[in-house]
């Protein structure tokens, strides 16, 4: 086999269909444009979304109530019983130790310690947020809440 003996497979290659190059070529005359119309002129073509004159749809659909704080602060959760699982006493609870336990995926994300479940362990904790009941039920198992960190 020569290099000059490759071609492609059969039907794998089509070609361009040539508008506006006669009769016999199938798409003479109009150049499948149809007769009038705005589709029919040079540059006639309408903008995505334009319906025609209607009122379009998104300006037929009510606006949505309220609005999106770009401020807002999205703390991860961590409940008192997964510290309970996964620390021993006298461990620092911090981004870092959060991620090496894998309950965070991000050292650097905010958290909150929640006050579900239960504690016996005297964790020192150092997180951005504690809620009061996590904040009661650690210091009641002898650990101690330093906020922020």
């Amino acid at each position: 086999m020569e290099l000059s003996d490759l071609h492609p497979a059969e039907g794998s290659r089509k070609k361009r269909t040539r508008v506006g190059r006669g009769h016999a070529a199938g798409k003479g005359k109009t150049a499948g444009r149809g007769l009038n119309g705005q589709g029919s002129r040079s540059g006639g073509k309408k903008r995505a979304g334009f319906e025609g004159g209607q009122t379009p749809l998104a300006r037929r659909l009510p606006k949505l109530p309220g609005f999106r704080n770009i401020n807002r602060v999205e703390y991860i959760p961590v409940n008192v019983s997964r510290l309970e699982d996964k620390f021993e006493a006298g461990e620092v609870v911090d981004g870092e130790s959060l991620k090496a336990k894998r309950i965070i995926k991000n050292a650097d994300a905010p958290v909150k310690v929640l006050g579900d479940g239960d504690i016996t362990k005297a964790l020192t904790v150092r997180v951005d947020k504690v809620s009061a009941t996590a904040q009661a039920k650690i210091e009641a198992a002898g650990g101690k809440v330093e906020l922020p960190c």
